[in-house]
């Protein structure tokens, strides 16, 4: 693939979804977490395509060819009293990078949350991927050092709602 290549986002379909499950797959991998990655196509289609639809999810292309996902769902700010995006996920494959898709796929977003009257996306980045890091301060997103994310999961969840 050369440098000039014509990138096309679109929404994803449930015929996607074994493809963005091997991506999520493949970024679970990449973020050396593959052993936490339980999702598979009928978890995914049921959350992006059933009768309650929790997330988006939309699909990169280069030269037609399906090169990756981005999964997305909103969140609301009681400070502003609108809505916001949340990237969930982000991923391109890697003999695709380079190529301007995840600038497409952010400027995609960011016009979908224009548009949807939205006042910001959010995500997170793992703090030792220097190159999405570099990436997104690159694209004038800022890191919110000052806040501490936290987590209520597995057996913990299970006692504290049971308690």
């Amino acid at each position: 693939m050369s440098s000039k290549k014509t990138v096309e986002i679109r929404p994803a379909t449930p015929e996607d979804v074994p493809a963005v499950v091997q991506f999520i797959r493949d970024l679970a991998t990449f973020e050396k977490l593959r052993d936490k990655c339980l999702v598979d196509e009928e978890l995914l289609r049921k959350a992006a395509f059933g009768p309650r639809p929790y997330c988006e999810i939309v699909i990169p292309s280069v030269e037609g060819q399906v090169v990756g996902f981005a999964l997305f769902f909103h969140n609301y700010s009681t400070f502003t009293g609108k809505p916001g995006i949340y990237l969930e996920d982000l991923y391109v494959k890697e003999e695709a990078r380079h190529f301007g898709v995840g600038t497409a796929v952010l400027k995609y977003l960011a016009r979908l949350a224009v548009e949807r009257d939205c006042t910001r996306v959010d995500w997170q980045a793992l703090d030792w991927n220097e190159n999405a890091i570099n990436f997104y301060r690159k694209v004038g997103a800022r890191s919110l050092d000052d806040w501490i994310t936290f987590r209520l999961d597995g057996d913990a969840l299970l006692r504290y709602a049971s308690s």
